[in-house]
């Protein structure tokens, strides 16, 4: 099973002279720009596709297994209508042995594991907090432009990977590292009737799939498990973030006051660890 959440390697930039095995669509896009390899997980290769003098026509290519991209064009498409994620550019599903191709415009900025940002943590944090809670509220604010971009509720899918994860034996102890995968198992299927469709969810919200540019909000990328679902899975990821990348539990609570506690449930917050801990 591939996990849900892809833990990302620092991103690197090696320069290639082109895209390995790019159809002609693709090879068309990079023609004339300078390519980047910034693969950061295994399940995906991406490239930056560079424009001299102009980082604003910047694109990033992506390509992984057949069927695999299809959700993620479709809410990169959403999140750019609202304001808020890359402009999809091209997007070639695969089939049989070949492979699909999304192509995003490049969000100006640079993503919040950028020195500069950590340097400020509660700065971060603050932010990090308030814009996932814009977010999240679009669900209670712009009900009917959210029901007219056919956004799937994508709850019943995060359940079925839990189990299938449950079953293939796969268990990430650094989630719940006091307890044993049957209890793991036990409290996420006590609590899966507890999660509600109550937000619009980034899906993987973590510091490098938010975008800043000089600390204004640029957009959110990586939106492959975006879609309507619980609110707590995104506030447990962005509590997780900071704790990862700033090696540091300090900004936790300080990430839930910011959100705003008024619709936190803490219990379903350590459920929603036990879920992770089979994704």
């Amino acid at each position: 099973m591939t996990d849900y959440h892809t833990k990302k390697n620092p991103m690197h930039h090696t320069p290639i002279p082109a895209i390995p095995d790019a159809p002609p669509s693709i090879r068309n896009l990079a023609r004339g720009r300078s390519i980047h390899d910034t693969s950061s997980s295994p399940e995906a290769c991406v490239y930056a596709l560079g424009a001299e003098g102009a980082s604003s026509n910047a694109l990033f290519a992506k390509t992984a297994a057949a069927g695999t991209l299809a959700q993620e064009a479709r809410m990169s498409t959403v999140f750019h209508e609202l304001g808020l994620g890359p402009e999809v550019v091209e997007y070639l599903p695969g089939g049989g042995t070949h492979a699909d191709w999304l192509v995003t415009r490049a969000v100006i900025g640079e993503d919040c594991t950028t020195a500069r940002y950590l340097a400020d943590p509660e700065r971060l944090c603050d932010l990090l907090a308030v814009r996932l809670r814009t977010l999240h509220e679009l669900f209670r604010t712009q009900p009917g432009r959210l029901a007219a971009l056919n956004i799937p509720d994508v709850r019943a899918r995060y359940l079925d990977n839990v189990e299938r994860g449950w079953r293939a034996g796969h268990f990430n102890a650094q989630f719940c590292p006091r307890i044993t995968a049957a209890d793991a198992h036990r409290i996420a299927t006590e609590a899966a009737g507890e999660l509600r469709t109550d937000a619009l969810l980034h899906g993987d919200y973590c510091l490098p799939n938010v975008i800043l540019d000089d600390w204004r909000f640029s957009g959110f990328i990586d939106l492959d498990h975006a879609g309507l679902s619980d609110r707590h899975i995104d506030v447990f990821w962005g509590s997780w973030t900071l704790w990862f990348n700033l090696h540091t539990s300090a900004y936790c609570n300080r990430f839930l006051d910011a959100y705003g506690r008024d619709v936190i449930d803490e219990g379903k917050l350590a459920a929603i660890a036990a879920m992770e801990c089979f994704m």
